[in-house]
């Protein structure tokens, strides 16, 4: 299949895999190129190099979403990126006709599969599948997809419905820092990683207005209570409630200032972001 994209019909192995580097060294040599590709797909030769150089010099023009087929491919920037997820933006995609014919981001999916619960023909409910390696983004991505939801399945003629979409969105996102409080650690790889799997269900009334949402967790990673690994904390709660105890507390909680346990490994490993410093109350869970 590579000899034949590469317009080489030789059956010989040799010959094919010489072709194959050519086309290689060409595809690479084009690095002003690579980040027009917006779609893996249309990548030629498809390899595991031309890929990630592919993705790699996108990320170096602040490109972060591509797609491959159908699917999206977001890398985390590591940066704040307004403009990147500002609601003129959203607005952009849930006005266009052909959301798909826009630049790959997280608002293409999220209007795409919009679009299909609002299908006259036949409406279907819809999921959204965010996967990735610890510290990817795809808390970030959920939040981001949240937003959008809150703001198109709202009747752009009643205030009253934006008022109860952005209630609902609200009470979402002022969970999550009970349960990464309970459901998170650092890691070697993130200081806030996720060590749980999390299903948000937004319920849609007749008009496609947002009415409810439901929030189940699973897979909690139990055994961290006991065992964690070199160089990695336990879950942040137990973290919290030390830092955060007041001096009656501690002595009711048999928790002396000072003192060092087994199970709360590294305790000088603090987290980054709002809410997450290490104020003498954390106030998002206490």
């Amino acid at each position: 299949m590579l000899q034949q994209a590469d317009g080489h019909g030789s059956g010989s192995d040799a010959h094919g895999g010489e072709a194959l580097r050519e086309g290689l060294q060409e595809f690479l040599g084009g690095e002003a190129s690579l980040q027009q590709l917006d779609d893996l797909t249309k990548v030629n030769p498809v390899t595991l190099e031309t890929v990630l150089r592919c993705l790699q010099a996108r990320y170096m023009a602040d490109t972060f979403y591509t797609n491959a087929g159908c699917t999206l491919v977001a890398l985390n920037p590591f940066k704040p990126v307004p403009q990147l997820y500002s609601p003129e933006l959203m607005r952009e995609y849930h006005a266009a006709s052909q959301p798909q014919t826009l630049k790959p981001h997280i608002f293409t999916v999220g209007e795409q599969t919009y679009r299909n619960v609002r299908s006259l023909i036949e409406p279907v409910n819809q999921s959204i599948v965010v996967s990735g390696e610890s510290g990817a983004g795809k808390t970030w991505t959920s939040r981001c997809l949240m937003k959008f939801y809150a703001m198109v399945a709202a009747s752009p003629t009643s205030w009253e419905s934006h008022k109860v979409a952005e209630r609902i969105e609200q009470r979402i996102l002022n969970s999550n820092p009970i349960m990464e409080a309970f459901g998170n650690a650092c890691t070697l790889r993130n200081n806030n990683s996720s060590r749980f799997g999390k299903f948000i269900q937004l319920q849609l009334n007749g008009a496609q207005q947002m009415t409810g949402a439901a929030v189940q967790t699973y897979l909690l990673e139990k055994t961290r209570v006991a065992c964690q690994a070199p160089s990695e904390r336990n879950f942040h709660i137990f973290y919290q409630i030390y830092k955060g105890a007041r001096a009656d507390e501690r002595v009711q909680w048999r928790l002396p200032e000072g003192a060092a346990f087994s199970w709360l490994p590294h305790p000088e490993r603090t987290l980054e972001g709002p809410g997450w410093t290490a104020a003498p109350r954390q106030h998002p869970v206490c």
